[in-house]
């Protein structure tokens, strides 16, 4: 667990920890059933490729989405608080097949990060406004948005 931050100690410009991910088949199986997407899109390599016309199963949105959270999360400490969270989604990731039940292959890396671009006091709370975004091993940003968390003061 992180030290816990406060609003004082973030100032514009911060860079937030990153968080480095690897997303597998199984982690995608794994998704599928308790998000419950279903869409062999992320599952089924020749729907995936002659269907969808994509070069292979594609990591699901929401999963990255929710390791983007999971970097915000770790990052305010359980005092803070995630307020608010937007992500769009613009282009594809893929996961890395399985090597065994308890190693991936090599490939792919995705990497969480994130920066402070504002900060505000609004009606008692200390609001922090940052933009984050997640990079491929190749430097692609394939997904970015922004977010509002509030920190605890020292006051």
């Amino acid at each position: 667990m992180n030290k816990q931050i406060y609003w004082e100690d973030v100032n514009t410009g911060q860079e937030i920890p990153a968080l480095t991910k690897i997303a597998t088949t199984m982690m995608l199986v794994k998704w599928a059933g308790a998000f419950g997407d279903y869409n062999p899109l992320h599952f089924e390599h020749d729907f995936a490729v002659n269907f969808m016309r994509s070069p292979g199963i594609i990591v699901h949105g929401t999963l990255k989405r929710q390791m983007l959270i999971q970097m915000m999360t770790d990052w305010i400490g359980v005092d803070g608080w995630l307020q608010r969270i937007s992500t769009q989604f613009k282009g594809m990731d893929f996961p890395r097949p399985m090597k065994s039940l308890g190693e991936p292959l090599d490939g792919d890396t995705l990497f969480c990060k994130g920066k402070v671009t504002g900060k505000s006091e609004k009606d008692g709370k200390y609001l922090v406004e940052c933009e984050i975004w997640m990079e491929n091993s190749k430097g692609e940003v394939n997904t970015s948005g922004t977010a509002t968390v509030s920190l605890p003061s020292k006051k």
